[in-house]
């Protein structure tokens, strides 16, 4: 499986922005998918987390503000990312796999990443 991740640029803190996580050779609705980030110097952490059966996970940090959902019609899973903090800053990059794998970081694919920029 290929993984596209897509959506990230520069916003300004309150603003929303949408990523996409798109994928080539197989079906993403045959996996669990999920949503990391790495801040510049930090390791990469968990976001969120969507199932087959499209349970989901967000971390404490982005509950309330951002939204995993799929559209296995269009082979995509999307993280709608709303009032976003400068915190927020980072490479975010979509995994698929079991969902203790993805939940626990050691998904089977990985996606290349996009660059969200939050300017305070």
């Amino acid at each position: 499986v290929q993984l596209q991740a897509s959506g990230g640029g520069l916003v300004q803190a309150g603003g929303s922005l949408r990523l996409s996580c798109s994928a080539s050779g197989r079906t993403l609705s045959w996996y669990s998918i999920g949503w990391f980030r790495q801040a510049p110097g930090q390791e990469r952490n968990l976001v969120a987390v969507i199932s087959r059966g499209s349970t989901t996970y967000h971390t404490d940090s982005v509950k309330g503000r951002f939204t995993i959902s799929r559209d296995n019609a269009e082979n995509t899973v999307y993280l709608q990312m709303n009032t976003l903090k400068p915190e927020d800053t980072a490479v975010y990059y979509c995994a698929a796999g079991d969902w203790n794998g993805v939940r626990y970081g050691t998904a089977n694919y990985w996606g290349q990443g996009t660059l969200v920029t939050v300017s305070s």
